[in-house]
């Protein structure tokens, strides 16, 4: 396993990110717990969660889950880059959402409770938050961090001039900021190509794309007859089926699988860090995923899956003027 760094910290994490999402709505908490077993086996050690994941089951499922798993011991904490978020609402009250100093220092306490840890590596906004003002989120996010509760802090869903804002404030404040952002990012969706990826790069963050095979689509539906989920797509499948047949005849050239392709793919692009993967079982991860880590795309096959899904046309303005 190669690591690479978080970003511009000497943090250092597998190119592989871990999701946690499935944990508890549909994966059950042993299928889970072998899965993050085998992922530390393979080398994986970037975890990644959310107090608002648990689907049916309620905010807060997924986050306990993983705090069981910490609980057993065999230093499963120790090995793990631990990265969690706030900002979705826990509950109907007024304050138990948002970015409000109040409500990250709360949601930072019970995040701390049910991981059953003393601190979060990386304590990422879900969103942006446009009442709550930087002076407010950077003082609250300092103090969590003095009180070694949270050693780094990312973002997720924010746009490129949030970033700049985000960062320049915390430059003010003689405070590290922003070390990663977690974006919408596969070879069906570049639009983060214009601006946040640009920004994640100038300011040294690293990049996190989260739904790196567009859903499932990315992950050969056109070949595997997987009706369910295609019929969770369905518009945009039939509308994307030509690009998603071209797609698929190009990894079968390549005798991969598609979903290490779009894995790898973006493990080509300047600035990601590590993708996102979600396995509900342990075929999941010890499949495409894997594969992606050590799969080498050519210039001729780069420059062939640019031409199937045509990105912005690089940065911006170069993109869209002279």
């Amino acid at each position: 396993m190669e690591y690479r760094r978080l970003g511009r910290t000497a943090l250092r994490v597998s190119p592989i990110c871990l999701g946690t999402m499935n944990f508890g709505p549909l994966t059950t908490e042993p299928d889970a717990y072998a899965i993050m077993d085998r992922a530390l086996e393979r080398g994986i050690n970037f975890f990644d969660t959310a107090n608002r994941y648990g689907g049916p089951k309620g905010p807060g499922t997924t986050e306990s889950i993983l705090g069981r798993w910490f609980a057993q011991g065999g230093g499963r904490r120790e090995k793990v880059v631990l990265a969690t978020k706030v900002f979705g609402p826990m509950s109907d009250w007024p304050n138990d959402g948002g970015l409000s100093a109040r409500h990250i220092r709360d949601a930072c306490d019970a995040s701390l409770r049910r991981l059953q840890t003393d601190h979060i590596d990386l304590y990422q906004m879900h969103h942006v938050d446009r009442a709550a003002p930087w002076e407010e989120i950077w003082q609250a996010m300092e103090k969590l961090v003095e009180q070694g509760k949270v050693v780094y802090v990312g973002s997720s869903n924010f746009a490129g001039w949030q970033l700049a804002q985000a960062n320049e404030a915390a430059k003010s404040r003689h405070f590290l900021g922003l070390v990663s952002e977690q974006s919408l990012y596969n070879l069906a969706a570049r639009t983060v190509e214009l601006e946040v990826i640009p920004a994640c790069r100038a300011y040294g963050l690293g990049v996190i794309p989260w739904s790196p095979l567009a859903g499932g689509m990315l992950g050969g539906m056109t070949t595997t007859g997987d009706t369910a989920r295609r019929k969770s797509v369905q518009p945009r499948y039939e509308k994307m089926r030509p690009q998603l047949e071209r797609w698929e005849k190009c990894c079968a050239d390549l005798g991969e699988e598609p979903a290490a392709v779009a894995l790898a793919w973006l493990l080509h692009q300047k600035g990601v860090t590590a993708p996102i993967i979600g396995p509900r079982t342990l075929a999941q991860l010890d499949g495409a995923s894997m594969r992606a880590i050590e799969l080498k795309l050519g210039a001729d096959t780069l420059k062939t899956l640019d031409e199937i899904f045509p990105g912005p046309g690089g940065p911006a303005p170069e993109a869209y003027a002279w």
